[in-house]
């Protein structure tokens, strides 16, 4: 989950709430709690938190193998190296991070090409380890600025408005999905219910109330770019999966890169970690005689460890189920196959100045969120009138901030724009396209004056997870219509083959009210471990007892 997303669960209903109950279960044994001020008092880091776990022991030696080099990878190897394991982490990319990563732009500011987000701020370590990293964070104002399909920017009384219904009846989708799950019909959509309740909020009695109507469904559309897949693919039965810890949401506008070097520092030093070594098939412990999991890589190399945790993403999971020997059970594959990954892709514009924050002849300026409802000016190169939607950066805190535009874009227009890109044999052909692409939306931002150089984009990058193999073909887990038992899937996959000493790890594992997030992947990578160390932990005593 990237963009904006949201927690509508009060206080007084967490109990009953399932998204809740599931967080408690599965963070029950995650340790002491404490506060980031006590923490900081005693000179420890946020992620200490899980202190009663490490009893380092230098006679317990098992060799653990983390597959995959991103959040949840790193995670699970540092608790695991606290818990005096040895672990070896197979990282297929020449890098740590996995979908976590930086690029910079031509003109030298440090950009995420991954998550933009911290998703809650209370009682999450992500959030803790940006205070304690001096990770700058951002928002913006709760103002709306909406381009109509005539490429006309609404009122910004208007723009609130409209906004303000579909966040409403986002609300309410939440509270109707978590209440009634089990009654709703698995083929039911979150765009059926926008269409069945708009009439209920903007009555016939309205001025003008088709189109209020019109634009609210237009605008509801934008929910894609939180999830990345287009609101008529998104279940409602299971929407509530989709909800978000409590706090605000907050963009990492320093960037996530202090916060991933901290993570990565302990497997650094501690782990082996084998880089561009690619899995090929994984033969667990039913395979051979000696209770052990053989890895063979792309290059022929096979690796024996006591147990393996794959942190592989979703999307890899479901294009390589034929590695595992035993196959993987059928509960198991049914899950990864019926749980949804996402296509949500970035595009980002730079210029000189950022002329969207000076007023415009009317006033205006444009600040965070924008958006161009189903453009019917760019007809040919958006002949489907696809909506877009930015952030702009160059309002964020000064020792951040750049004149850039950030475009969030998914689904067909995802598939098209990076299909485009790599169809081209050059940087400058593809700079071209995506400027091309983008200049009827930026053009119409306040103060944008043709030929002007403050308004002549200076460079651009663009991400192409679709496209990349080793990210799963997309971006995270969502949930899409005709889903039937999303909850189950989701534990069915946190449980893993433990039997056969295959252990999964990452977003689509995480606790419910995490999943799609960095939190959620930081969360699952310690779950596993603690898991892992649990087990052996008792195998220990038991062994002890058969002595006695």
């Amino acid at each position: 989950m990237d963009a904006y997303s949201m927690s509508v669960t009060s206080a007084a209903r967490k109990t009953q709430s399932r998204i809740y109950q599931d967080l408690t279960t599965s963070r029950l044994n995650i340790g002491v709690k404490l506060s980031l001020d006590k923490l900081l008092a005693r000179n420890l880091s946020i992620m200490d938190r899980v202190l009663k776990y490490e009893s380092l022991d230098p006679n317990r030696k098992l060799h653990i193998g983390v597959v995959g080099a991103g959040l949840a990878g790193l995670r699970c190897a540092d608790l695991l190296l606290r818990n005096g394991f040895r672990v070896t982490v197979l990282e297929a990319r020449n890098r740590l991070g996995g979908r976590l990563h930086q690029e910079r732009l031509p003109n030298g500011h440090l950009i995420d090409t991954g998550p933009n987000w911290i998703h809650g701020t209370e009682d999450n370590p992500i959030m803790d380890l940006a205070t304690e990293t001096k990770t700058t964070v951002g928002s913006w104002d709760t103002e709306s600025y909406v381009f109509d399909e005539a490429g006309e920017l609404l009122s910004t009384s208007n723009g609130t408005s409209y906004s303000t219904t579909v966040w409403n009846i986002i609300k309410d989708a939440f509270e109707y999905s978590n209440k009634y799950c089990s009654e709703i019909d698995p083929a039911k959509t979150l765009q059926d219910f926008f269409r069945e309740q708009v009439p209920v909020r903007i009555l016939e009695t309205e001025d003008d109330y088709m189109k209020k109507r019109h634009t609210v469904l237009q605008l509801s559309e934008l929910w894609g770019a939180f999830v990345g897949s287009p609101i008529e693919k998104q279940s409602l039965k299971f929407f509530w999966l989709e909800e978000c810890i409590d706090g605000e949401n907050l963009f990492c506008a320093g960037t996530y890169h202090k916060i991933l070097d901290r993570i990565a520092q302990p497997v650094i030093d501690g782990a082996d970690i084998k880089y561009q070594t690619r899995v090929s098939e994984i033969h667990g412990k039913s395979t051979g005689a000696s209770d052990i999991v053989r890895i063979k890589t792309t290059h022929g190399q096979v690796l024996e460890f006591d147990e393996v945790v794959l942190t592989t993403p979703l999307g890899w999971l479901k294009k390589n189920q034929q590695a595992f020997s035993p196959p993987l059970p059928e509960r198991l594959s049914q899950a990864i196959n019926n749980i949804g990954y996402g296509c949500l892709e970035k595009v980002y514009i730079s210029f000189p100045t950022a002329f969207w924050l000076s007023p415009g002849a009317d006033g205006r300026t444009v600040q965070g969120f924008c958006q161009w409802l189903a453009p019917s000016y760019a007809p040919d190169s958006n002949p489907e009138r696809w909506t877009n939607e930015i952030v702009e950066l160059g309002s964020l805190d000064p020792s951040v901030a750049h004149p850039t535009l950030l475009f969030y874009i998914y689904g067909d227009e995802s598939q098209h724009v990076t299909s485009m890109v790599r169809s081209l044999s050059g940087k400058g052909e593809q700079e071209e396209f995506l400027l091309s692409f983008f200049k009827p939306y930026y053009s119409r931002l306040p103060s944008y004056k043709e030929g002007h150089t403050d308004c002549q984009p200076t460079g651009c990058f663009s991400t192409d997870w679709l496209h990349d193999e080793l990210a799963g073909n997309g971006s995270y887990c969502n949930f899409q219509a005709g889903l039937q038992e999303g909850d189950k899937d989701i534990l069915a996959m946190r449980a893993g083959v433990p039997a056969e000493g295959i252990w999964l790890a990452g977003e689509h594992t995480a606790p419910f009210v995490a999943l799609g997030t960095v939190t959620g992947a930081y969360w699952s990578g310690e779950d596993v471990a603690r898991r892992i160390a649990q087990a052996y932990g008792r195998r220990k005593a038991e062994k002890v007892l058969e002595v006695l």
